[in-house]
């Protein structure tokens, strides 16, 4: 928004470029370090309903897989594909013990029996124990389940790093949220995050472990631990950015909840019960919200299920214990500020391009004084050229609703002096969706 304050300068001193504006006014003196070169992982998704990937990426000494998928007739249609690259399998990496995810391992490890299988302790325990008897489950619903399960032969302890291949793995686990416990891989060199079922990609989620709170505190957790991640391989669904993939599981889990809570609430037509026409309208308005997507198992009910087991938490909770996270209000920090509008300013007075840039949606909208970026990365070209190197002061919240706030803003492009402005931001869930940036004169 500096554009009109360089051009009022530029009268008075030729030099105002050289007092950094902005970082960088010439090519010539940023030097850009080259992007790591990488090969697009591979990834194999089996048909719906309850498409499942896997993953395959090339390290030194091979390829990674990463989930072995749901059955031995889908995995050995991936070993298929795997083999036509000419390369070696070095290791096999499970995320979490849901059996979509588990279920093809025995066909992997007899096609690559020298690849070591690699699991956390605590998913491998939790394979072994199954106390939630899905595995008897999965194959009572698909005879091509295997009836026996092949398991990890490596553990790690949970969060460890991993050296699979001659390549270095970041991973976290997290606990009570999708499932029982998970684990992700990131590969920093790349910014590839797989994350498993944590952030599906316009997929209808299973909610029936009723941990939809745990899970939307881990998209919190997930979000922070990997900032610097560029691309998500969810579990199911489309690869994509990966702020884009969490706020998008985010705002699906807060939508469901928040159709779910009015009736569980003691005054509503069953008390903690969802009525018949309850129900039917949750589905109605989640078809509608969420048109065309494919629910993660091939179950025709899952919605249903969605429902009884999200009603069940949602009647179990404590309002008044109800972590931020599983609100469906909008979230305010300490200052005020709707949560990624105050993202938004600390970035920008931190000087930091890529939190600034991911405090948006995906697809959302800045109008700058009448100039209109829309996207992410567009956004994140005019914060570099325009904002990162100033210093913005919020004078006062000027108006104050869900979802909305507009500020009374001073902004100083060099750091110091500067001008005053009107700040207009729309949040949905943690992102900004729009913002408008207007002269306050």
């Amino acid at each position: 928004m500096n554009h009109r304050l360089r051009r009022l300068l530029a009268a008075g001193t030729a030099a105002a470029c050289a007092t950094a504006l902005v970082a960088g006014c010439s090519n010539g003196d940023k030097a850009e370090a080259p992007a790591a070169s990488k090969t697009q992982p591979g990834r194999f998704a089996s048909p719906n309903p309850g498409s499942v990937n896997t993953y395959w990426i090339e390290a030194p000494e091979g390829l990674v897989i990463i989930d072995t998928l749901r059955t031995p007739t889908d995995a050995r249609k991936a070993i298929a594909e795997i083999r036509k690259t000419g390369k070696p399998v070095a290791a096999i990496l499970l995320t979490h013990p849901h059996p979509d995810h588990v279920g093809g391992a025995g066909a992997f490890h007899e096609a690559f029996p020298q690849a070591p299988i690699h699991a956390s302790k605590a998913t491998d325990k939790a394979m072994r124990e199954d106390k939630r008897g899905f595995y008897p489950l999965a194959r009572s619903a698909n005879t091509d389940f295997p009836s026996k399960l092949t398991y990890a032969d490596r553990t790690f302890e949970d969060g460890a790093p991993l050296q699979v291949g001659g390549l270095r793995l970041e991973t976290a686990a997290f606990a009570e949220g999708e499932s029982d416990t998970a684990t992700v891989y990131y590969r920093p060199d790349t910014g590839d995050l797989f994350s498993g079922d944590l952030a599906g990609s316009k997929v209808t989620p299973a909610l029936i472990e009723g941990n939809s709170c745990g899970w939307l505190q881990i998209l919190d957790q997930l979000g922070r631990r990997f900032a610097g991640a560029k691309t998500s391989y969810p579990g199911h669904g489309a690869p994509g950015p990966t702020r884009a993939l969490i706020d998008e599981q985010r705002r699906y889990l807060q939508r469901f909840r928040g159709l779910v809570r009015p009736a569980v609430a003691s005054d509503s037509a069953r008390g903690g019960t969802v009525a018949p026409d309850e129900q039917k309208s949750i589905i109605a308005e989640m078809e509608r919200t969420y048109p065309g997507h494919p629910p993660v198992a091939d179950l025709p009910t899952i919605v249903q299920e969605n429902i009884k087991a999200v009603a069940r938490e949602l009647a179990a909770e404590d309002p008044a214990k109800t972590p931020a996270a599983c609100s469906n209000k909008a979230q305010e920090g300490t200052d005020g500020l709707l949560a990624p509008v105050s993202t938004y300013v600390g970035a920008v007075n931190d000087g930091n391009l890529d939190a600034l840039a991911g405090a948006f949606a995906a697809d959302a909208e800045l109008i700058d004084v009448g100039r209109r970026f829309t996207g992410r990365a567009a956004i994140r070209a005019w914060a570099e050229d325009e904002v990162i190197g100033g210093k913005l002061t919020v004078i006062k919240v000027a108006e104050n609703r869900p979802g909305y706030q507009r500020l009374l803003v001073r902004f100083a492009p060099g750091g110091t002096g500067g001008f005053e402005a009107h700040y207009a931001f729309t949040v949905d869930g943690s992102s900004i969706i729009k913002a408008e940036l207007t002269y306050a004169d």
